[in-house]
């Protein structure tokens, strides 16, 4: 099997693995990186979000082959315990979470967001996390906890 080498949370990572293998099945199988989470399978649902090179993306139906050479960062690489990143301290802060499924891939949408654009409106931020499917109906938190976050780390 071919190794295939990508950044993941800013740490080289090297993988032999099937290049046609998902990046979702590597991330939770291989590599114990939980956060991404298997919902759809089809990439539409948004719970397995990663970002690739700065850009949202589902995992579960990018091949490993796709992701060589390119940054990946889940979850797990936004912040810690003790340094949380602004977007989840937001969404602690304005409980924007219920059952936490969908949460991760979320939080990954709104972090390449507010990459691409630091001061998103309300319309831009619906229109980042519109392709991830929440049953709680915590979406109304979680646009003010993303306009939030976007607050804090403009005057910081």
């Amino acid at each position: 099997m071919p190794t295939i080498q990508f950044q993941l949370n800013g740490t080289a990572t090297f993988v032999d693995t099937d290049p046609d293998q998902t990046l979702l099945d590597v991330l939770r199988g291989r590599l114990g990186v939980t956060g991404p989470h298997f919902g759809c399978g089809a990439g539409e649902c948004g719970a397995c979000h990663v970002m690739v090179d700065g850009r949202a993306m589902a995992s579960c139906d990018m091949p490993m082959w796709s992701v060589a050479d390119k940054d990946v960062v889940t979850v797990e690489g936004l912040g810690t315990a003790n340094a949380p990143h602004p977007l989840q301290r937001a969404f602690i802060v304005e409980q924007a979470m219920q059952c936490g499924y969908c949460v991760s891939g979320i939080l990954i949408s709104a972090a390449a967001l507010l990459k691409r654009n630091p001061s998103p409106t309300e319309v831009e931020v619906k229109a980042a996390l519109d392709r991830n499917l929440c049953r709680c109906g915590s979406h109304n938190r979680m646009v003010r906890a993303v306009l939030r976050a976007a607050s804090e780390m403009a005057t910081s």
